[in-house]
Formats: C-alpha cells, structure tokens, sequence
C-alpha cells in the first residue's frame, strides 16, 4: 500500500503498477490512516509476489486470486465505498471464526495502535465482527478476543472487559508496550554463551557444590550477574537466584549411582495402568492389566525444554504438549458440511450420542452413573461399549477444559484444532447433537492438511476419542497449526543446565549410551555437524539444543579420574578444585584453622595421594573451638579411618600422633600389656588405638 501510495504520488514503481487497471469490485481496506483508505486487491498482490496484471484474479474465488490471499492474511475485503463484503457461502476456503477475528485485530487495532505509541487499544466486539464479514457469530469474536491465543499471538495481556458479556457492545481494553512486548511480562534474561560440558572435581569439601551453583547461574544470567554473586556474603543471594532457576526448570538436578541406567536418564518403557497411551473409547472402565510406554528421563526432558524455549515472548508459538488431544467428528463427511461449517463457525464441537439426556449434573462425571443412567432409561441390554456410554464419556467428563481437539475429515485428514474452553452444556433447542462445548479454534483450514503430518495411526471411526499421547509428534503439529509462527530452536532461547552430581559413580557407557556423541557442541542442533538420533523406544529422532549446559562433579576420593570413560573424559572439560586453607579463619578461640588443615593435608598426600585431603568446606561453618573439635571427631578421623583402612597407625601419623609421642593429641596408642590370644608368638609390641576425649590443639595454636 505504501508503494501505491508513491506511485500514485511520484509515479514510483511505474513498471509494477501501470499495468493495471481500477478494478470495480474488490478492495481490500488499509490498516493504517491514509488519504485513501482504499486500495485494489490485484496490484498490491501483484507487486508482492512480483506478478503482472494478466497472471492474477482480483476476486476470492480460488485460494490463490488476490483477495482471497489478502483475506487469508487478515485483512479486510471492501467494495468501492468501503463497505466490507460478505464472505460468499460457496467459498469454503474463505477464511471464518475465531482464526479470521484474531487476524482482523492485530491488524486493524493492535498493531496501529503500537505505531502510534499509544498506551491501549479498545476493541469493540460488535465493530470486530462486522468488519470480518460473519454473521451474527459476536461470541466467537469475543471468544478470539479473551483468549490466551490472542494474548500471546498479539503479544498483549489480558484484556479489561467492558459492557455485557459477549455481546455486540461488549468492549476490550489492552494494554500495550512500546517495545511490542506485554506490558505485564517482563522480558526473561536471554544470554547466548557458548555450550559448556564441564567436570568439577575434586576431594571431598572442595566447595563443588558452591561453585556448581554459581557456574549454573552464570551460564543462566551471564557474567555480569553472576560476578556479583562471588564470595561467601553473598551465598545467600547466589542459592536464591539458583533456587529461582530450578522453580523454572531451567536448572536440573540429578545424582548418578550404580544401578542408573539409560531408562531412567534418557529414555525407557514404564507400565501404566491409566488410559493415557491408550487409543480409543473402547477400553473406558476396563482398567484392567497394564501397558508398557515410552517415558522421558531427566536429560530427555531438560533438553526438550531448552529446545523449545525462547525469551522472545510472542514471536514463536507452541502448544501444551501436557495437554491431551481428542479427535472429534462433527458430521459425516460431504454429507453433512453444514454441521461441520456450524461448529467452526460458532466455536463449538457437537455430539448426538447419548440421546435426549441432559448429563450436566456432576454425578455423570462418573462412568458408571452414565452407564447405569442409559440402561435404565433408554436401553436396558446396552454393554460399556455402547456408543452411547463411550462417547458421553469422552465427551462429558473425559474431555477436560485445557485439552485440544482435531477435527477430522475422514480417516486420513483434519481440518480444524482448537482448544477446549468451556465445560459441557444440554442445548434442548437444538436442530442437531444437543451435546455441545465451546472451543477456541486456533487453527482452520477447509482443505485440511494429512493426518500422517503428526500421528501415524488413521483415525477410527468413533465420533470422540482421545488420541495416543506417546505418538503425537508436537513439532509437526505445531507447524501444521501455527505456520511459520511454529516454534524452534533460534538464538532467543535462554540457556538450560543439568547438573551431574557423582557424575563418575555411574557406568557412563550405560547410561548415555548412543547419545554420548550428541554431546559435542559441534554435534548439537543448528550447528555446523548437527546429528539426530532415532531413540530405541518412542522411535522419535532427538538431539541436543546448543543452549543445554551440562555440568558434573566428581569426588577424586571415590574415584580417579584417570579411571574415568574415555569417550567421556573427551567431550568434557575438568575443572580442580582443591583445598584451600585460605578460606578458613586463622584464629577460632586460638585456633589456626589455616595451619590445621595445611597440615593435615600436606601428611595425607605423603603418606596417601593428593586427590585424598581433606577439603576447606568441613571448617567453613566452625565458629568454636567446640565446633572445631566436633568436625575433628564426627567427620575427618572417621574419613582417614576409611582412607587408610582402619591402619590407626597411619592416621595417627596424619594427625601427628605416634607410639612415642610425649602427649597424645588426637588418638592416644595405649600397649597391650599381655596376650589375648593363648599360643600368640607375634613378635613385637601390639598396640590398641582410642579416640581421645579432649583434643589438644596446640600444635596448631600461634
């Protein structure tokens, strides 16, 4: 339009527009403030898709013909005098409801309202619908305009209502920011680093678990954050920014020991005796035996989460992938397209089943009740697979508001998928299938799209059921239903982190299994090498997003890391921690914490190794001499005792304590006076080792 403009003004784009010719039926009307408030359909499609005047059909009449293009972008078709056109019945694929009102909005109210900098737009239910062209549909239109859909389509909050409820006069206030974001959802901190594997190791009370939290943090919220976070006065805020990160779920937390397996990590099959991966009426109140099915580990799950997100609110959309769908049949194919066109029209899936019953009352939430009910009042021989009972239940108390519905077009194709937003309601005065519930149609479509797009299996012949959840594929789903607007992977996503505690406990081989690979930055999705594996239960394919940061910690007292699996130790980087003395106070009631551990360490590694001392943290939260007495008692003795193997000698040595010593100061040696044992011909003084009661700290007194 604004290149028309400069044509008609200047002569601009002469070669595009000269063309053609004034038309005389179809306009389609301008969303921003012009002179002209009108421009013709066939030029201003001509010149986006580059296309001459005699290559293209002004009207509406086939998908493709200029109005009908505009039309399908949301804007509004008018004639002459700027009056819009009624949409044709014979036009099926002209686009209707809620999906047609959502469009019109953005257009025509939300986003000249963002380009002028105003604070709010209101939109008037009854302008809205007359401007799209329906026919007394006003709750559809208010429907589009309260829903989540819009708000995170529009990008807005939700709306102020005014007025009466669903009706032509009915307003809707929306807040607006001048960034496009919702005034009301503050932008989530997005910081792209580069993908880090990382293995914190160490002896134990190195400060792993500290410095974990604070690399997740900093690969969360970036540097700049996370700097001002280091030191132990400020460990309070750092745990309250990780905690804040795990209530999210952009943090994950998992201990590795000898039984994890690869089922409980990445993937596996676990019984389930609900009719969630079930597919189907028929089995409703059997609740018999059990089924295998596919269930995501943490690593599965985390990283689907990274893959999916983006700090960008409104700019990609998705569905609830908790979220059950049931397919919905709402007439019978070519036969009764009216009852079909009904629904989509007017935000409604319809049952005939269950006959003249009214099932709201609560007590039909219960699948017998609805059994017992139709026996007694309308078939006395009916069985639980009585379409009558199946059905109702499905589509009474089954069907919950929340879950998504696809509306089939035979066996192999869909036309429509929305949004349940209302409970179930008897409508007596209705020509056709008094069982009703209001939906949000996200997504129409009078030519369909294929079935096999996002579930394989073709859909039964049952007019409601609820689809196998394990063999929904969501990405293609959310493509058929969202387009281009379909979320994916891109730079908007904030990064995740799973931390690996005891990360050498587990047999690695065991638990990565194929996916060790996908580890790789380079291998990750959107990268240069990127590999997608078919995993071995859902057979779905699954990579690792480039914003899923692994971290582990590994205790070098348990094991090694010279001992750990190579294809592990190559797709990490290892980070030491060691002890350090410094960060223990010199003086706790005379006390040198510093020299006391310095000590005992330096011991330790002469007579052990260095990954065996004993670390800081153990001392850290000592503010006595009591206290430091009781970790001496409770905590280092017992651990030299397991390093060395009950050979009290040798801790008596760490400890600096000896058979000849004048004063014990730890471990008092007290000599067998005679044998225990009749016949003993062991050479040499056996001696019997007790913890003493009072510890003398002078050694380590300045």
């Amino acid at each position: 339009m604004d290149a028309l403009d400069q044509f008609r003004a200047s002569g601009a784009y002469a070669d595009v527009f000269s063309g053609f010719e004034e038309p005389s039926k179809y306009w389609v009307r301008s969303s921003k403030p012009r002179m002209d408030k009108r421009f013709p359909t066939k030029p201003i499609v001509g010149f986006l898709l580059g296309k001459p005047a005699n290559a293209l059909t002004g009207g509406w009449s086939q998908p493709h013909d200029a109005a009908a293009r505009l039309h399908a972008a949301g804007y509004i078709i008018v004639d002459q005098n700027d009056e819009p056109l009624p949409l044709p019945e014979q036009y099926t694929h002209l686009m209707r409801g809620a999906e047609r009102a959502r469009l019109v909005a953005l257009n025509y109210f939300i986003e000249p309202a963002r380009e002028a900098g105003v604070p709010s737009v209101t939109i008037r239910a009854g302008d809205l619908h007359d401007m799209c062209g329906l026919v007394r549909n006003w709750a559809n239109v208010c429907q589009a305009l309260e829903g989540e859909m819009f708000q995170k389509f529009a990008t807005v909050p939700e709306p102020t209502r005014s007025g009466p409820e669903r009706s032509t006069t009915t307003e809707y206030t929306f807040v607006l920011a001048r960034d496009g974001a919702a005034k009301d959802g503050i932008m989530p901190h997005a910081v792209q680093t580069a993908t880090t594997n990382l293995i914190l190791y160490g002896p134990p009370g190195t400060g792993k678990t500290y410095q974990t939290a604070w690399e997740a943090v900093r690969l969360c919220l970036g540097e700049e954050v996370a700097d001002k976070l280091i030191g132990e006065e400020h460990r309070k805020q750092l745990m309250a920014e990780y905690q804040s990160l795990m209530k999210e779920e952009r943090i994950e937390f998992v201990t590795f020991h000898q039984s994890m397996s690869y089922e409980e990590f990445v993937e596996g099959l676990q019984p389930s005796t609900g009719d969630d991966a079930r597919e189907g009426p028929e089995e409703l109140g059997a609740g018999v035996g059990f089924r295998l099915k596919p269930t995501e580990g943490v690593f599965k799950r985390i990283s689907e989460r990274a893959r999916l997100d983006s700090s960008q609110a409104g700019t990609v959309s998705r569905l609830d992938r908790n979220a059950r769908v049931f397919k919905v049949a709402l007439g019978r194919r070519q036969v009764e397209e009216y009852r079909i066109r009904f629904g989509l029209d007017n935000g409604l899936i319809h049952v005939g089943w269950g006959g003249d019953i009214d099932w709201s009352d609560e007590r039909f939430d219960d699948f017998n009740q609805i059994f017992n009910e139709w026996r007694s009042h309308k078939d006395a021989e009916a069985t639980g697979h009585d379409g009558n009972i199946v059905v109702t239940y499905s589509f009474r108390s089954d069907m919950q508001i929340g879950d998504y519905v696809v509306v089939s077009d035979g066996r192999d194709r869909i036309k429509a998928f929305g949004k349940i937003t209302g409970d179930y309601y008897y409508d007596g005065d209705a020509e056709f299938h008094p069982h009703r519930r209001t939906v949000d149609w996200i997504w129409r479509d009078e030519v369909g799209t294929d079935r096999g797009r996002f579930y394989p299996n073709a859909f039964r012949r049952h007019s409601v059921y609820k689809l196998n959840q394990s063999l929904i594929d969501w990405d293609a789903l959310e493509e058929v239903v969202f387009g281009k607007r379909a979320a994916v992977a891109d730079n908007s996503a904030r990064d995740h982190v799973l931390i690996i505690d005891e990360i050498n406990r587990a047999n690695i081989s065991k638990v990565f299994g194929e996916l060790i690979t996908l580890l790789e930055p380079d291998k990750r999705l959107g990268r240069r090498d990127e590999i997608q594996l078919t995993l071995p239960y859902s057979k779905k394919r699954f990579g690792v997003p480039p914003n899923l940061h692994i971290i582990g910690t590994m205790n070098t007292a348990d094991r090694s890391i010279a001992l750990l699996d190579t294809a592990l130790r190559r797709r990490f980087t290892f980070k030491e921690l060691m002890p350090d003395p410094s960060f223990l106070s010199p003086n706790i009631g005379g006390i040198n914490l510093q020299k006391l551990l310095a000590t005992i360490n330096e011991r330790i590694e002469y007579l052990f190794d260095r990954e065996h001392q004993i670390g800081h943290a153990y001392f850290t939260g000592c503010t006595s001499p009591e206290a430091v007495e009781d970790v001496m008692r409770h905590k280092v003795i017992p651990l030299l005792a397991e390093y060395f193997y009950e050979d009290w000698a040798k801790v008596a040595a760490v400890l600096g304590d000896s058979p000849n010593a004048k004063a014990a100061r730890f471990l008092e040696a007290i000599p067998w006076k005679k044998s225990v044992i009749t016949g003993d011909d062991l050479t040499g003084e056996r001696l019997r080792w007790r913890v003493k009661d009072q510890f003398d700290f002078s050694e380590f007194k300045d």
